[in-house]
């Protein structure tokens, strides 16, 4: 087990977290996590705004290293990054490339979110999410979203017992620690619905009682964006229970010849028995309370109010951010921050975690979908219009 430290952020366990390009080239020891995130940025913004990503990169810099005079440091974030490595490790035995969707899936675990796994067929979403549920030693169910699937088929029913003439809950595979809904915008609306008191609540109330979920409980939800027969698009309502929307392209040149040349001779699908737990119930548990008493200032606090409130005041989008948006980039900032070895957060870490909480969340106006922007760009225009702590 890892020793215990006075310093918070000793240079071993200062490692960022990368793009995938970064860590397939072997890049390393930049200074936050996000800079990467910031230079595509900076690189896709019009020239009035190049200066102001410049500046935000900055003021990024100079706000860590005030901050980290500000705090006395006192948590031991090495067991975090242990678990993190070695998870990582066991990843990577099946997934190649995809770096920032494992690093979104773990802070996602460790910010006690759901996560929504985005992208055309044949990309790693439901074999990343069947492995990284399989390295935490909990339960595992999986449901495929049917059109014809009954909120009954997810959450459970009653069944009569002949034996004392009763009846009695039958749960469904809703009951799991670690859920993956594969092709969830398959099933109509009626059966989403019954999943919002418990992606919310973490519970299920059915004939007047009400059934709490154990710890963990984490959705990990697939769809395809392509397809359009047979789907429905899941309701806002059930959209921002969502922690992040993880769009997944596909891999680089690079990582596609390196999964051709891992496969060559493998014709049969890769058993995932090999695969090590690395995190017990109890071990995710000491993550979170970890997480918890990471320091966030108020400046930051008010950054992150500025960008929600500047989403539901743009004149390209009809909806925003809501207030729940507000607290997903505050609680993954946090698990972004104690992931690489820091007990405060800074401004990149909002940065970088704000397209993934929001893109899923925002509508943009009829007027501004015919101009043929993207989301995603839409949010990067409106992080940038607000100015960064310092």
């Amino acid at each position: 087990m890892m020793e215990e430290n006075n310093n918070t952020n000793p240079p071993e366990d200062k490692q960022p977290l990368q793009s995938g390009a970064e860590q397939s080239s072997g890049a390393e020891g930049q200074e936050t996590p996000s800079a990467s995130a910031l230079e595509d940025t900076s690189a896709s913004a019009p020239a009035g705004e190049t200066q102001s990503a410049s500046q935000s990169e900055s003021a990024g810099v100079g706000y860590a290293s005030q901050v980290s005079h500000s705090f006395s440091p006192g948590l031991n974030l090495g067991f975090i990054r242990e678990k993190v490595l070695a998870t990582k490790g066991e990843i990577r035995k099946f997934v190649i490339g995809q770096q920032d969707m494992v690093d979104l899936l773990l802070i996602s675990i460790f910010s006690n979110g759901h996560v929504l796994l985005e992208g055309v067929p044949g990309v790693a979403k439901t074999l990343m999410a069947k492995v990284l549920s399989n390295t935490l030693s909990v339960d595992f169910s999986r449901i495929q979203f049917t059109p014809d699937l009954m909120p009954s088929d997810v959450i459970g029913t009653s069944v009569y017992n002949m034996k004392d003439a009763t009846f009695n809950f039958q749960k469904g595979p809703v009951f799991s620690n670690i859920v993956l809904i594969d092709e969830i915008n398959r099933a109509p609306a009626k059966t989403q619905a019954a999943l919002f008191e418990v992606m919310e609540e973490r519970q299920i109330s059915y004939d007047s009682k009400v059934y709490k979920m154990e710890f963990p409980f984490i959705v990990l939800a697939t769809q395809n964006p392509v397809e359009q027969e047979g789907t429905y698009n899941l309701p806002e309502a059930q959209l921002d229970r969502f922690l992040f929307k993880i769009k997944i392209d596909y891999p680089s040149l690079a990582d596609e010849q390196e999964i051709l040349k891992r496969y060559k001779n493998q014709i049969q699908s890769p058993s995932l028995e090999s695969i090590d737990s690395v995190f017990t119930a109890s071990d995710l548990k000491k993550v979170q309370e970890l997480i918890e008493q990471v320091k966030i200032e108020d400046q930051i606090l008010k950054y992150i109010a500025e960008i929600s409130n500047a989403t539901r005041n743009h004149v390209k989008l009809y909806l925003g951010g809501s207030p729940r948006a507000s607290l997903s980039m505050l609680k993954a900032s946090k698990a972004l921050a104690a992931i690489n070895g820091r007990d405060f957060v800074i401004p990149d870490d909002v940065q970088f975690v704000a397209p993934h909480v929001l893109n899923h969340r925002l509508i943009m106006t009829p007027e501004a979908e015919m101009e043929g922007g993207s989301i995603e760009d839409l949010i990067k225009e409106i992080v940038h219009e607000i100015e960064v702590p310092r």
